[in-house]
This record gives structure tokens, C-alpha cells and sequence, in this order.
């Protein structure tokens, strides 16, 4: 089964084996207001924990969406290119951004679980 792990930044990243789907938070896309525009990286373009992964721009504002764990770009979602509004509509699912190859597990630590991530929402 996928584990999920979340930044205080509202990134998410859905581990299955040695590969995370990235993506932004239902909170996050709430936040930011109807998406009307994506910028994805290229394919094997290496990314650094907490380096830009992708940029999403709303009707409010644009924003950077960061890398949670550093890793290789395997797949980027292009169908958000079309259809940018996708990420509003379904964040967790068909609303990610990247898929990445992980460099260092490890990494994963230093992210919020499922639980941790929602008592940090009641914080804000």
C-alpha cells in the first residue's frame, strides 16, 4: 500500500517502492484559488529536497511547488497542461504533478504523516 507523507509547505509525496507522486494538498490548492496555468519539469531532470519541482499559477497568485524529498523526474503529469484546473478539482488524484525516482530514502523522515499533517492544519 502507498504511504503518504506531507511538508508544512502542503506538498505531498505518495511513496510506492522506490518512486513518490508529487503533488499539492486539497489545503493548498484552496489556498491558491482556481489554477490556470502549470509549468512542469523536464523528464530526468534532477531535483533537491525543497528545490522548485513545479510552478502553478491561479487567478490569485503563482506559486512554486517544492520538491519534498530529492529525486529524479520519472513522469510529469502533461494532461495538466490542458486541463490546469485538474489540481483544484482533484489534488490527491489526478491533480499530481511529478513522479520521482527517490536518491536518498532517508529523506522521508522529515515529513509529516497523514496524522501529523492534519494537526498541523488545525494550527493555521
Amino acid at each position: 500500500m502507498a504511504e503518504t507523507r506531507y511538508t508544512k509547505d502542503h506538498e505531498y509525496i505518495r511513496i510506492e517502492g522506490d518512486t513518490g507522486t508529487v503533488g499539492i494538498t486539497d489545503y493548498a490548492q484552496g489556498q491558491l484559488g482556481d489554477v490556470v496555468f502549470v509549468e512542469l519539469p523536464s523528464l530526468g531532470k534532477a531535483l533537491s529536497k525543497g528545490g522548485e519541482a513545479a510552478v502553478v499559477e491561479s487567478v490569485k497568485a503563482a506559486s512554486e511547488v517544492y520538491a519534498p524529498v530529492s529525486g529524479e523526474v520519472v513522469a510529469v503529469n502533461s494532461e495538466l497542461e490542458a486541463a490546469p484546473g485538474t489540481v483544484n478539482e482533484d489534488p490527491a488524484g489526478k491533480g499530481w504533478f511529478v513522479k520521482l525516482k527517490l536518491t536518498d530514502a532517508a529523506e522521508l523522515e522529515g515529513l509529516l504523516s497523514e496524522t501529523e499533517y492534519q494537526d498541523y492544519l488545525k494550527t493555521l
